[in-house]
């Protein structure tokens, strides 16, 4: 792929925030094009594992302009595939792939332009929309002894279904609600013990719209301040659906311990020193923002993550203008995506005029 001139617009990813964002651009009549990673449509979705249905996701919300997958017994990872691979071609958006992007920089010849560099091209353009997501850096956190485990560590990114469990004594560790999900999947099937690092916050009121507000305005206050966004399901508070009521009658929630202390070949050692013999250790640890190759930008505040316009409810990065972040911080997820997708557009072509008028 060679350098297609100047564009006024580049956006990387083709998930839920990415398509929603070059949508919103095509109507506004913003030139761009979206760098997606993987080879075929589908975000990380795709990625995702078989035993993950439709009907045990949060929820999909529409794209704009569409109506979303309904929620059956089919599997995500093929459904919602389906689903963004009709909406690209239906609204025939500029989608090139697979690109893996490792560097945006201020271009050589001109510092307001901006050079986004991959193994497959380069492209020059005078805004970015980051739509990268967190699936592709999955964390996993640091204990002693990890190296030396003998049976098997898997995270979220690879989990491999309920049935593989059978028999095998899983460690499942986290307390957000990836962890409940495994645990209400896993349970039922083999013997599991939960380990979290503070003790887990259920909701136990309905979540109505307004709590759920409360909640994003959480996260948006760190992402104002220029922290490290949490997700928005970190603020929430756990709850459980009907298919991990088993789970809970077997007492799989009951039990949940504080963190171990290390890991050893065969288990974990706890911090009172006794010893939790185990075959699997499942992290569901979460995932970090994939935004490594924004680095040259210097776009991370003193306190760690990158600092957004309007009080944390923006898309625009404090420190340069000229980037949009969408699927970050109070925009992970799939309605907040889409809403990120249009106020970044928006920001885009703000950014443009402003530009024009300085010229």
């Amino acid at each position: 792929m060679n350098d297609t001139g100047l564009l006024d617009s580049i956006v990387i990813g083709a998930g839920q925030a990415g398509l929603s964002a070059s949508f919103h651009l095509q109507r506004l009549g913003i030139q761009h094009l979206v760098l997606d990673a993987d080879r075929t449509p589908g975000g990380a979705w795709q990625h995702r594992w078989d035993a993950l249905t439709m009907r045990d996701v949060h929820g999909v919300a529409e794209l704009p302009d569409s109506r979303p997958p309904a929620r059956t017994l089919e599997r995500a990872n093929t459904a919602i595939p389906h689903y963004f691979t009709e909406y690209e071609q239906e609204h025939d958006l500029p989608v090139i792939r697979p690109v893996h992007v490792d560097r945006v920089q201020n271009d050589a010849q001109d510092r307001e332009t901006l050079s986004i560099t991959a193994a497959e091209g380069s492209w020059r353009s005078r805004t970015l929309i980051n739509a990268t997501g967190t699936w592709s850096q999955p964390f996993v956190p640091r204990y002693p002894g990890m190296e030396t485990f003998a049976g098997e560590q898997l995270h979220t990114v690879a989990y491999p279904g309920p049935e593989h469990f059978i028999g095998k004594r899983t460690l499942v560790v986290g307390g957000g609600a990836s962890a409940v999900q495994f645990l209400g999947a896993i349970a039922p099937l083999t013997e599991t013990i939960w380990t979290t690092r503070s003790e887990p916050v259920w909701r136990t009121d309905d979540f109505t719209p307004e709590a759920g507000a409360a909640s994003v305005a959480l996260v948006e206050q760190r992402v104002a301040a220029g922290l490290p966004p949490q997700s928005v399901v970190s603020v929430t508070g756990l709850m459980l659906r009907e298919q991990e009521r088993e789970a809970e009658r077997l007492g799989a929630y009951r039990a949940r311990r504080p963190m171990f202390a290390r890991v050893e070949p065969d288990g974990v050692r706890w911090a009172d020193g006794t010893f939790e013999r185990v075959d699997v250790i499942l992290w569901a640890t979460g995932f970090r923002p994939a935004i490594a190759h924004l680095a040259p930008l210097h776009l991370r505040s003193a306190a760690g993550g990158i600092q957004l316009d309007r009080d944390g409810r923006g898309t625009t990065a404090v420190a340069d203008a000229r980037v949009q972040l969408v699927g970050y911080g109070p925009s992970a997820s799939t309605i907040g995506a889409n809403r990120a997708g249009r106020a970044a557009a928006a920001g885009v072509r703000r950014y443009l005029l402003q530009a024009a008028q300085a010229a």
